[in-house]
């Protein structure tokens, strides 16, 4: 059997303020802070070993997982940064209150732009500095990688070879494998996992910075998974 953990950040300032986030680097809040300690605090009391961790590009992710990593004393551990285990882009929305973008453009369509599967929000443009061409972490990175907006069926598509060629062979060799990411990216994850359609993947909910654990046979199939 394998084990694999996974954790979504803990709250972070623009979860908080109600805005668009997806690529932009913000920060925990006190709360999301926290989130991450409790959470951390639950892996211990469970025993859950660890030896290896992969995180995004993005400093929620990385801090939560700093955080779960000190509290349960695996700060030794080897952390692998991926720019695919980023939240989803969410383009032209980025930065603006989803509230006032409902009244903006009308309740159904941003409704479509978070929760439908293959509908992208706005693109940003190539000259906008939120564009990750104009971020150094991703300098090199190929022009066609860095997404101007992204739906969940792109962000899936961008997770994936991440699953088959980096994560799925690092589980084999029996690595115990934590992953502190995004409400999105850990979408497709689990979508891959349990063979989730396309017609419910959107409407599944991963609470911010609360461990789950998947159980896993030998050939990577679910045996179980749960909330700790």
């Amino acid at each position: 059997m394998y084990q694999l953990v996974l954790i979504r950040h803990g709250e972070s300032e623009w979860n908080a303020k109600n805005l668009f986030t997806g690529w932009t680097d913000v920060e925990l809040t006190q709360k999301g802070r926290d989130e991450a300690l409790q959470s951390a605090k639950a892996l211990k009391e469970a025993g859950i070993e660890l030896d290896l961790a992969y995180t995004s590009y993005l400093k929620r992710a990385i801090h939560t997982l700093n955080i779960v990593l000190d509290e349960t004393d695996y700060d030794w551990l080897p952390v692998r940064k991926d720019w695919r285990l980023n939240e989803r882009h969410y383009g032209a929305l980025q930065g603006f209150n989803k509230k006032e973008k409902a009244e903006e453009y009308g309740e159904e369509q941003v409704h479509l732009w978070r929760r439908s599967f293959d509908v992208p929000p706005p693109p940003l443009s190539l000259d906008d500095p939120r564009h990750p061409r104009n971020d150094i972490r991703y300098k090199a990175l190929k022009p066609e990688q860095l997404p101007a907006c992204e739906s969940l069926k792109d962000t899936i598509a961008r997770m994936m070879p991440f699953i088959t060629d980096e994560l799925f062979p690092a589980i084999k060799e029996g690595r115990k494998i934590i992953i502190s990411a995004h409400g999105n990216s850990l979408r497709a994850l689990v979508k891959y996992l349990d063979n989730i359609p396309d017609s419910e993947i959107p409407g599944l909910e991963i609470p911010t910075g609360k461990a789950f654990i998947y159980e896993l046979d030998e050939d990577l199939k679910p045996l179980k998974h749960y909330y700790l």
